[in-house]
């Protein structure tokens, strides 16, 4: 009786069969391919830049680390590096930690 909308409008405003049933599903599927777009794919992105600059690092290259230790690179091996932090001071370290190259002449500054 105060209802706003009349119960003949209520009882003729069905669903038609067969008609929203696959929705839930199609936002599943929505909902995944943008989760790829947003955050699986920049990962991989930059993933493979990172493999990119450590398989280019060369004797000389001034690096930061990602511990913040900055340094030049005195030797390249399969899967270590030694980094020169100061003169005649060398630190062993995986090629992975190494977290940006820097450009030459950077720490000259320093």
């Amino acid at each position: 009786m105060f209802s706003i909308i009349s119960d003949a409008q209520a009882q003729t405003a069905g669903a038609a069969p067969g008609g929203m049933e696959a929705s839930p599903i199609i936002m599943i599927v929505l909902m995944i391919v943008a989760m790829y777009f947003l955050v699986m794919r920049p990962q991989q992105k930059k993933a493979k830049e990172h493999q990119a600059l450590l398989s280019a690092l060369a004797k000389g290259d001034e690096v930061i680390t990602q511990g913040g230790i900055a340094g030049t690179i005195s030797s390249v091996g399969d899967n270590f590096v030694k980094v020169e932090v100061a003169r005649g001071v060398e630190i062993s370290m995986q090629k992975s930690a190494i977290a940006s190259v820097l450009p030459k002449g950077s720490l000259d500054n320093a």
